[in-house]
């Protein structure tokens, strides 16, 4: 497990960067690659741990497109792919692209940032780690006949839905591709103090992460960072088990959640929306189909 190709999105700031951190100190042989919206804050954190950077706003899903370009051209493997960008918005807003905001950047574009870059997870050791939230399990409940929240819209009721996304998707990955080497699993890092919800006025968000009862509420970004780098770094089968849900335990246990987490049914109907939605094509037995989005 040395050596490995790692690509963490969110990587600017957070759980992310405090991952890339500890994962550069304590393995600096593998070949860490970071994406972030912020040029300066993503470039920064790069050189301090030695690792290769690149940008995207995941608000435009061609900045998505383009930044699987970009790594295709820098790599021919990845070994491990953390699918940890996102956050939590105010008002419903709806991207160029057509979609809900906080839809699309939790849930949308990096299911479309993995579609892009399944063949060099094949080519790789395959691990796919999405960044969840015990809200999945709080407040979480798909309906994918409105995944894009047109019927009704609270803030902190679509994340909720976005980070249950997060887990349908990893099962639905697992599920697809788990024969063909690749391993996908879904976590929850804790409530972590961080510039999460910076954009949202929500009256608990507020209360939680601006102001001095983070200090007491929150986990420390440390903590959370490393919940993220055991995903990481540890061995699929071993240390956890693909296509399951982790809370922020070590040794990794399996954590009961929202109940549509185990609908067979519900994770296949959520996957062909999702992929009509970003206009994949394919067959859904693990080809790699293509993307008109």
């Amino acid at each position: 497990m040395t050596g490995r190709t790692i690509i963490i999105t969110g990587g600017s700031d957070g759980i992310g960067a405090e991952a890339a951190r500890q994962v550069a100190r304590a393995q600096p042989d593998h070949r860490l690659i970071l994406v972030g919206r912020s040029a300066h804050k993503t470039a920064a954190v790069a050189r301090q741990v030695g690792a290769e950077h690149f940008l995207a706003d995941f608000t435009q899903l061609e900045d998505v497109r383009r930044l699987a370009a970009d790594l295709r051209g820098a790599v021919d493997r990845v070994d491990v792919l953390a699918n940890n960008a996102g956050g939590i918005f105010g008002e419903r807003t709806v991207t160029e692209d057509g979609n809900e905001k906080i839809f699309q950047v939790n849930l949308l574009a990096p299911f479309l940032l993995t579609h892009l870059l399944v063949d060099l997870l094949q080519a790789g050791d395959g691990v796919v780690v999405n960044t969840s939230s015990a809200s999945a399990r709080i407040i979480g409940m798909v309906d994918v006949d409105d995944l894009n929240h047109e019927r009704s819209y609270a803030p902190m009721r679509a994340y909720g839905d976005a980070k249950l996304a997060n887990i349908l998707f990893a099962r639905g990955l697992h599920a697809r591709y788990g024969g063909n080497g690749i391993n996908a699993v879904a976590f929850d890092p804790g409530n972590v103090r961080t510039g999460f919800g910076a954009e949202n006025n929500h009256v608990l968000t507020r209360l939680l992460y601006r102001t001095p009862l983070s200090r007491i509420a929150l986990v420390p970004p440390e903590k959370g960072g490393s919940n993220l780098s055991f995903f990481l770094t540890g061995r699929p089968g071993v240390a956890w088990e693909p296509g399951r849900f982790y809370a922020q335990t070590k040794p990794a246990k399996p954590r009961q959640i929202n109940p549509q987490v185990g609908d067979d049914v519900l994770v296949d109907t959520f996957w062909r929306r999702t992929c009509e939605l970003l206009g994949i094509t394919g067959s859904p037995d693990g080809s790699r189909g293509r993307s008109n989005a």
